[in-house]
């Protein structure tokens, strides 16, 4: 049994759920999105990209939303830069000693270069950098994630685990026997025995809705929602409203948007509430973890 779920109040059948938005902040549209969503009350976590352009006007709406219950932010850990024609950089350095930047000074687009040539400690100082900067924007930093997975690696993901401790967060990262980490040398599947020991939450399974099909949405997340085990899991959506900005920026742009409409639709709701699953955010978790004894 995941220890979280009695920590929480749930039996060990328990099917615990984080409906998460990433990427808030990559453009003007995910951030509007943001807000819309919050206030339609399906979407119970988002995370911030912290490097991007848009990222200034994202912390001015959550200041905005701070009142506001369900707001539930944590800081998207960003290493790489994707899109071809819209591009960012890191927020520590510029120096290429650091092994995360192009030749041209961006992140790099894809993980694979970032997980070979990335510094431990570059890392740890990049990630340090952009939590710093998200709670000097006065975010009330809920967790922190990983943008594309890239830390899942052996040489990142203890510089991921440092930084959510120094700053007593929840860090999205699955338990030690997921499939995803078999590969995972003794040492870093002891670094994570060890954060949950110390009440760092850990999850169970992890979904995302395809990015590169925008149809039949709802069919999708109800998949998604069927195939939900028991445990913690993180249930992810990338939404955006339709704008000229995210149509050049994304060849995905479509899936993006029919995840900002399924979050604002009724029948998706219905669909969560006779699914039996527990809806939760990142602050519950963060909550129990900053009470462990």
């Amino acid at each position: 049994m995941n220890p979280i779920l009695s920590k929480l109040g749930y039996d060990e059948n328990a099917r615990v759920v984080i409906l998460h938005a990433d990427d808030i902040g990559m453009c003007q549209a995910s951030v509007d999105a943001y807000a819309e969503l919050l206030e339609f009350g399906i979407m119970s976590s988002a995370a911030t990209m912290v490097p991007c352009p848009w990222f200034p006007y994202a912390a001015e709406k959550f200041h905005a939303l701070q009142n506001n219950p369900r707001i539930d932010i944590g800081v998207h850990c960003t290493l790489n830069s994707e899109w071809k024609n819209f591009r960012w950089g890191a927020v520590s350095t510029r120096d290429a000693a650091s092994g995360f930047l192009d030749a041209d000074g961006y992140f790099y687009s894809r993980s694979e270069p970032t997980q070979e040539n990335a510094q431990p400690d570059a890392v740890e100082i990049e990630l340090t950098a952009q939590v710093k900067r998200a709670l000097a924007a006065g975010i009330d930093v809920t967790h922190l994630d990983t943008h594309m997975l890239t830390v899942f690696h052996p040489q990142l993901l203890p510089p991921y685990l440092r930084v959510a401790k120094k700053f007593r967060l929840p860090a999205f990262v699955l338990r030690p026997e997921h499939e995803w980490l078999r590969e995972m040398p003794r040492s870093v599947k002891a670094h994570l025995r060890a954060a949950e020991k110390r009440g760092m939450p850990l999850f169970d399974h992890f979904d995302a809705l395809d990015l590169s099909n925008h149809k039949n949405r709802l069919q999708k997340a109800q998949r998604a929602l069927d195939a939900l085990p028991a445990g913690l899991s993180a249930l992810v959506f990338h939404p955006v409203r339709d704008s000229a900005e995210v149509r050049a920026m994304a060849p995905d742009w479509k899936c993006r948007v029919a995840d900002y409409k399924l979050f604002l639709n009724e029948q998706f709701r219905a669909m969560i509430a006779e699914s039996g699953v527990h809806v939760i955010g990142y602050r519950k978790l963060r909550d129990a973890m900053r009470n462990h004894v």
